[in-house]
């Protein structure tokens, strides 16, 4: 598979990405600390770079020290100091991460958390003062915590250094000039869990279709923009984190806790007439 990538998309704010006004408050909570972990979570192609990107943008200023460890560097940033990975010369990312934490950065970006020494090295520098942003692939924002358990982390230190989980996936915007609006009936809303509450019989929202015409190449969908969950590690999913309970439980603390999850998210853009039910559970299983 070959990967093109938009340097513009290097330059991108995080309001530009799709994000929910109360996930990205919820999320700048969390990245405007001076230190701690925050993990961006999805599949390969699911735009965890350019949401880091765009968080860089943010945090970027001549009195704070960046560095990032990447493979490879997929954009170039103006005053960040940029790693590039060379596993044949011995440079890993456990290795770079070493040796650039020497030169005391503020903030540290790893690229991607493949094994346990990788993990152990950004979660005790997440733990002496620095704010380190990195990717890791998992399915959702619940499930992270025990993914860097089995790579064999502890539990409390996993606990102590993660604050914040953001999942995402990348989904197809409609095209504006031709997308339908039609009324679902009941049925379709209950099947795709659409919640019910408030809504009056025969008040159903008013949802749009993909159709297709020459300004999408007949798709029905013309850009893109990311669903997204964001979890924070509150102390009771700290506690949680600690007795290694299952994603299962995390997950449902979370939501009780104000998380909105993936399909909820996507839902939400359905109702804001920026996607298709068809497209929401595409992505989002």
């Amino acid at each position: 598979m070959m990967r093109i990538l938009d340097k513009s998309e290097a330059l991108l704010k995080l309001s530009d990405l799709g994000f929910l006004p109360e996930n990205l408050a919820r999320f700048e909570t969390v990245f405007r600390k001076p230190y701690g972990a925050i993990l961006v979570t999805g599949p390969t192609g699911s735009g965890k770079s350019t949401t880091l990107y765009a968080t860089l943008n943010v945090l970027n200023s001549p009195d704070r020290n960046i560095i990032t460890v990447e493979d490879p560097v997929e954009y170039r940033l103006t005053g960040i100091n940029q790693v590039q990975v060379n596993v044949k010369a011995g440079l890993t990312f456990a290795s770079a991460l070493r040796s650039i934490l020497r030169s005391d950065p503020d903030i540290v970006l790893v690229g991607e958390i493949r094994d346990k020494e990788t993990a152990v090295i950004a979660v005790e520098a997440s733990l002496t003062g620095h704010l380190v942003l990195s990717t890791l692939h998992t399915n959702d924002a619940s499930s992270t915590p025990l993914r860097l358990v089995e790579m064999g982390l502890e539990p409390f230190l996993v606990s102590s250094a993660v604050d914040c989980v953001v999942a995402q996936r990348l989904a197809r915007k409609l095209c504006d000039r031709c997308k339908l609006a039609y009324q679902p009936s009941e049925a379709e809303l209950q099947e795709v869990g659409w919640p019910m509450e408030g809504l009056t019989e025969g008040e159903w929202p008013t949802l749009f279709k993909a159709v297709g015409c020459a300004a999408c190449a007949r798709t029905g969908y013309r850009g893109r923009f990311a669903f997204h969950e964001v979890m924070l590690i509150t102390e009771e999913i700290e506690r949680l984190i600690v007795e290694r309970a299952g994603s299962e439980e995390v997950h449902k603390t979370a939501v009780m806790q104000g998380m909105i999850p993936l399909r909820g998210d996507g839902l939400r853009k359905v109702s804001q007439g920026l996607t298709s039910i068809q497209e929401v559970f595409r992505v989002v299983a």
